[in-house]
């Protein structure tokens, strides 16, 4: 989960078999339990088409009492599509550390540690500069 500026808000490791959907309101449970304050003022979720579903829409209402708003494509050609930028920038972000550029760990609790790791770092880069 990343808030508008692309900014690391949770971080679940799983399998590659585990449901996106699933994995994506354990995320949000555990952001609720941890910071609830994060997610006080939350109106929209902006997600791909992978968490298209009532099922998870309704779960996010639940929770966070947040619209879901899918971003499809519209047409077949490459299409800039907003919002998903964001996510796509923060990975590109991540993937500029040789730690993270492959699948080094063994746990996933390892790989979570090192992507909060990073953006910290990140984080702090922004802060001095």
């Amino acid at each position: 989960l990343v808030d508008s500026l692309g900014l690391l808000l949770k971080v679940v490791v799983s399998e590659a078999n585990a449901p996106e959907r699933v994995l994506a309101a354990y995320a949000l449970m555990e952001l609720l339990e941890e910071r609830p304050e994060l997610l006080e003022k939350v109106q929209v979720m902006w997600v791909d088409s992978g968490y298209d579903g009532d099922k998870f829409a309704l779960s996010v209402w639940l929770m966070i009492q947040a619209h879901v708003e899918v971003i499809r494509r519209t047409e077949q050609e490459f299409q800039v599509l907003p919002k998903r930028w964001v996510v796509e920038r923060t990975f590109g972000w991540l993937n500029q550390y040789h730690r993270l550029s492959k699948d080094y760990e063994r746990l996933p609790e390892m790989s979570e540690a090192a992507i909060y790791a990073v953006m910290t770092r990140i984080m702090l880069r922004r802060l001095v500069v």
